[in-house]
């Protein structure tokens, strides 16, 4: 059978059990089963040989067997049970125990994988319903060894496997697996340039996946340097180094995902050594490998999934500044997928040590998302001052199992090559696809070998303006590829620009206004009680009456100028005895001023023109490639410069507030970094010409009529 078959026919013992099991809970089932049958079928030619050396072993009065027991099975693992699949079926009465009691008898290691799967309420659930027997007996009759079925091929299965419970839960589209097209892409983009490096006798290579899930991006990329790329058994390119020691690190949070990649690093590597290296648990709140730094370091980190359950933990290391994993700056709460990519960052080799390359895929969120001053610019900026990336590459829509949403692979560095310096390149690969078959979920398209050669072919020639031809709605056409710009052409100063405030006043036309302001209202209620309480409100009123005749005697004419209005209305006051206080002063004032253009500006103490709020505005400024000197006000000469040209012919009376800093360059408005993708690609597609559109306007309304005569039996010229 081929992986299709086997997925299928595994998946058929749902017929068995959809009775007993909910739709979600069928993984409870099918998972730990197909791990169990896979690990029989891998030491049944050992095992034997593993029982009778134990037993030896026991006759000589040694308690330690381990590492002998390991020996003797071939593997880091074993099982010293008596039963197998065949054993167990055998013994049908007793089928339940003698299950857990097979269970019992892996290793320790091998039993730590298998208790996350929490099998042992699955064999009760399954003993009670009378079904252990039938569902165990259809995984005895699938042969799962590495002879028939290879370690990718597996993979490949049980990825399945793990993609059908997620539609069975309907999980979120950030719940998902990596295509193994994408991941194959990834892989090499992480490696390119690299092959010299690797190819080095005696080489040892370092691999690191946060969220590993199921550990496939591990293994294909020890696959792509030791065996080469692929397909179907058959090798499509050769190995780059089929010496080279490669160590795979990984850590998941998903305890079945978890023990799915632990158990196969188990089988596929004698020595348990990359097994071992697989943590489980949280990586933002529960570095499993802290301290360590990694050659390559890959990973798909879930889409839009929030990290309040590890807050505490990402805040406290944020604070820490450089010498936590998050000191550049902090997402929103609601999407944590930057979180992973500082994570990477900080398990990166630095140059000196040799430097690392990174491969990461995204949704369009962390490329746009937040403005300057915000967490996600924040590590925008780090991360391209820093001159950390490569190049970013769109993915075609339609390549993922569970969702359509368009995706994005960051190739970062610590160790460009020169010619890459200061610059950033970006590829357009959201054409390179074509239709699947048959569709899986919401995968409907894949990119073909051929077309991912041709990517990392755009990324070694480093060109901007490479274009390629492609079919677009039928027609083919010439468009551009990649665009290559320097790291500072996605920053930005967003700058405030203040407008002076200019009122009119005009006290008789707007005096009921007056009586609606607060602070007048405020007059006449107190907070006391009693008689202190009802002689306050008689006082305030008795000053609201006083504020009323002074308003009346006030001239009645419009005043263009807040400082000769307060004038008059101070003078006005002082002549009727009435004393206001600041809050009713001001009440009075807002209650009688409007916004008027033509009036004076109003101006504080010092004679400073006051802002308006209403029609305070910012300005987002290019950053100069280059120096950007500043001036006597810290304003940097390219701000100064884009505020003449397109800020002050438009707005004379305008002026930068050069108050709000940037608080890490000290220089006047807010850095920010955005890479708004689709801009630079944007194709100008011209609308159809107008008789075009009413040619086929006719012809539908010519359809129409001819289709309601059929109706009728009656014919009407249009």
């Amino acid at each position: 059978m081929n992986h299709s078959e086997i997925v299928s026919f595994l998946w058929g013992v749902a017929d068995l059990i959809r009775d007993t099991f909910k739709r979600g809970k069928y993984q409870d089932v099918i998972l730990p089963l197909t791990v169990l049958r896979r690990l029989d079928c891998v030491l049944a030619g050992t095992k034997e040989k593993v029982l009778k050396r134990q037993a030896e072993l026991k006759g000589k009065g040694l308690q330690d067997l381990d590492a002998q027991l390991r020996r003797a099975s071939g593997f880091a693992f074993y099982n010293t049970s008596r039963y197998d699949f065949e054993k167990l079926l055998a013994d049908a009465p007793h089928l339940a125990a003698n299950l857990r009691n097979y269970i019992a008898g892996f290793s320790a290691n091998m039993r730590e994988v298998l208790e996350k799967f929490d099998f042992d309420n699955t064999i009760s659930k399954l003993d009670e319903a009378g079904l252990l027997f039938q569902v165990l007996d259809r995984f005895k009759n699938v042969d799962l060894h590495p002879d028939r079925i290879d370690n990718p091929t597996m993979g490949t299965i049980f990825e399945e496997l793990i993609r059908k419970f997620n539609e069975a839960l309907n999980e979120n589209p950030g719940e998902h697996f990596t295509p193994r097209d994408v991941v194959h892409l990834m892989v090499d983009v992480m490696l390119a340039g690299d092959a010299a490096r690797i190819r080095h006798k005696g080489v040892v290579c370092t691999v690191y996946d946060p969220c590993c899930g199921s550990g496939g991006m591990l293994m294909i990329t020890k696959e792509h340097i030791t065996v080469g790329l692929r397909k179907n058994r058959d090798v499509l390119r050769p190995a780059i180094n089929k010496n080279a020691e490669i160590h795979l690190f990984g850590q998941e949070v998903n305890p079945e995902t978890w023990a799915v990649s632990k158990s196969d690093l188990f089988m596929k590597d004698p020595t348990g050594r990359d097994a071992d290296n697989i943590a489980y648990g949280s990586t933002l709140s529960n570095d499993r490998h802290a301290g360590k730094t990694f050659d390559y370091l890959i990973a798909n980190p879930p889409y839009g999934k929030d990290w309040k359950r590890d807050e505490d933990t990402v805040r406290a290391e944020h604070e820490r500044s450089s010498a936590g994993r998050f000191g550049p700056g902090l997402p929103r709460i609601s999407d944590g997928q930057l979180l992973f990519l500082l994570h990477m960052l900080a398990h990166a080799k630095n140059p000196q040590g040799g430097g690392s390359r990174i491969a990461i895929i995204m949704n369009g969120s962390p490329l746009f998302t937040g403005d300057a001053g915000s967490g996600e610019s924040a590590i925008r900026r780090f991360i391209l001052e820093h001159d950390l990336i490569e190049a970013l590459i769109a993915l075609p829509e339609q390549l993922f199992y569970n969702t359509g949403i368009a995706t994005y692979v960051w190739v970062v560095t610590n160790r460009k090559a020169a010619a890459r310096s200061g610059k950033v390149q970006l590829i357009d690969a959201t054409s390179f696809w074509v239709p699947m078959r048959k569709s899986l979920g919401d995968k409907r398209r894949e990119i073909p070998i051929e077309r991912a050669q041709d990517i990392l072919s755009i990324l070694a020639d480093f060109r901007d303006g490479d274009t390629r031809k492609v079919t677009k709605d039928g027609k083919e056409e010439e468009v551009v590829v990649s665009r290559v710009f320097p790291a500072t052409h996605f920053g930005f100063r967003k700058i405030t620009v203040e407008r002076p405030l200019r009122f009119n006043f005009h006290a008789r036309d707007r005096i009921g206004r007056v009586e609606d302001a607060k602070g007048f209202q405020a007059l006449a209620q107190s907070k006391k009680k009693g008689p202190a309480g009802a002689k306050e409100i008689a006082e305030g009123r008795a000053l609201q009456e006083a504020v009323r005749t002074l308003l009346g005697g006030l001239p009645d004419t419009l005043v263009k100028d807040r400082e000769e209005f307060e004038h008059l209305l101070d003078a006005a006051a002082k002549s009727e005895g009435v004393k206001l206080a600041a809050p009713v002063r001001k009440a009075v004032l807002s209650a009688l001023a409007e916004r008027d253009e033509a009036a004076a500006i109003c101006r504080d103490e010092d004679g400073n023109p006051e802002a308006d709020t209403e029609l305070r505005d910012t300005e987002s400024v290019p950053l100069p490639y280059g120096e950007d000197p500043v001036d006597a006000e810290a304003v940097p000469a390219s701000v100064r410069a884009f505020f003449e040209r397109e800020v002050k012919p438009h707005v004379p009376d305008a002026w930068i507030d050069t108050a709000r800093r940037d608080p890490k360059d000290g220089g006047v408005g807010l850095v920010g970094y955005e890479i708004n993708f689709n801009r630079y690609f944007y194709r100008y597609v011209p609308p159809r010409p107008i008789e075009e559109i009413e040619a086929d306007i006719r012809a539908i309304e010519k359809d129409i009529v001819r289709q309601l005569a059929e109706i009728t039996g009656t014919a009407r010229p249009l």
